[in-house]
């Protein structure tokens, strides 16, 4: 049997309707361009800046205008300065309306006074440079009034410099810092020891569930709804229930566990290694295994039945009808299950830093991202993250539809 083809005209009937097909779908293509593709290509950028947080505004000149002194020592004072630290601004100029009734005194340079304009120019400020210039003045009239002109009047500046973020310098800077930490293979580890156990401990507890299930009996509806309370349950809600339930002070769990013996004192499920790792492991499993369950038991109960019948005229056991029936029919839904599981548990950030914040050896990729980006500030260390947790998952693609036969559907 020959495969469907696509028409292959090339007269003006074929061209049109070309047109018109890109037409219908320019829209698709544009939305999933700056939702998808825009961002992602933004995040690969920054993780060549070394870019922080404070460089999010490209470095200006900023000035302020007070009146100082008293007396015959009255003057104006604009105290300027350079917004960055280590970024020159070039071109920098101030120009300002002196109020009239002022008698002025002395203007030094780089600034000149023509009739009540004045205007400086400062050409260059190095980074952290600070300017100061004091015009002396003499006001006749009253001074508060004077005073609040001054403080509510703006000079204008112009002035730039170049952007870290929107430059052509690029810099392996961020790689270097994310690789030549210590704790970078340690966070790894961390992270597919989470993704692994935590993708696969759901897609067991999914298919022994399903398995259960997979019966009519009795309240069958209520126990199916009572399975999927983990799932839909708001994540906040269930994660302080369990850093309640398993407190180390007032948790029932210690509790339970001292006064049946079973420990002398009660333990720190979330504040020690390795367990804080097994227990956001086991919080994984236990609040993601529905949607497997959900997915497997669709599938277990479109089965054709006749095959079981036939197995059991044949005297097969239950665990020989579930491994040479029900497994083959259920490896298609697995392996995608196993794909969108390890992807999204990769990509996992709530759960683990609700539960820990990334303390007690549970600090994952994601959590990396958020510590790098917000907590030091260092945006461009961040992006370098999130592309190596990019590039990670992207092999990991690789690989799975590599070796995944075309038999289950993939």
């Amino acid at each position: 049997m020959s495969s469907a083809t696509p028409p292959t005209g090339t007269g003006a009937l074929a061209k049109r309707e070309a047109r018109l097909a890109w037409a219908l779908l320019a829209p698709t293509v544009i939305s999933v361009s700056l939702v998808v593709i825009l961002p992602l290509l933004a995040i690969i950028w920054i993780s060549f800046k070394p870019f922080t947080l404070s460089d999010l505004r490209p470095p200006t000149p900023v000035v302020r205008e007070s009146l100082r002194g008293s007396g015959d020592d009255l003057r104006i004072e604009y105290r300027l300065r350079n917004s960055s630290q280590e970024i020159a601004v070039e071109g920098v100029t101030l120009s300002d309306v002196l109020p009239g009734g002022v008698a002025v005194g002395e203007i030094v340079e780089p600034c000149v006074l023509e009739g009540r304009d004045l205007f400086c120019d400062f050409g260059t400020l190095d980074g952290g440079q600070r300017e100061r210039i004091r015009i002396p003045v003499t006001v006749d009239g009253d001074l508060q009034a004077f005073e609040d002109f001054v403080e509510e009047s703006e000079p204008r500046l112009t002035g730039s410099g170049p952007n870290v973020l929107t430059n052509l310098e690029f810099s392996l800077e961020n790689f270097a810092r994310v690789f030549n930490g210590s704790e970078f293979w340690g966070v790894l580890w961390v992270t597919l020891f989470y993704t692994v156990f935590g993708t696969i401990g759901a897609l067991v507890m999914g298919l022994f569930a399903a398995l259960l299930l997979n019966k009519s009996f009795r309240g069958q509806g209520f126990i199916r709804g009572l399975y999927l309370f983990p799932y839909v349950a708001p994540v906040i809600a269930v994660a302080f229930t369990w850093v309640t339930l398993f407190d180390p002070f007032s948790g029932s769990a210690n509790a339970l566990l001292v006064q049946m013996g079973l420990s002398s004192e009660p333990i720190n499920f979330f504040g020690e290694r390795p367990l804080a790792l097994i227990m956001v492991t086991v919080f994984e499993i236990w609040r993601y295994f529905p949607l497997s369950f959900l997915f497997i038991l669709a599938r277990m109960q479109s089965i054709d039945s006749s095959m079981y019948e036939a197995a059991d005229m044949d005297g097969a056991s239950p665990f020989q009808k579930f491994w040479l029936l029900s497994i083959p029919q259920l490896l298609g839904i697995l392996s995608v299950l196993f794909l969108l599981r390890f992807i999204w548990t990769f990509n996992k950030f709530d759960d683990i830093f609700l539960l820990t914040g990334g303390n007690a050896g549970t600090r994952t990729l994601t959590v990396n991202v958020y510590e790098q980006a917000f907590a030091i500030s260092n945006i461009g260390a961040g992006a370098a993250v999130a592309v190596v947790i990019l590039v990670c998952l992207i092999a990991f693609s690789f690989v799975f539809f590599r070796f995944i036969s075309r038999e289950e559907g993939l």
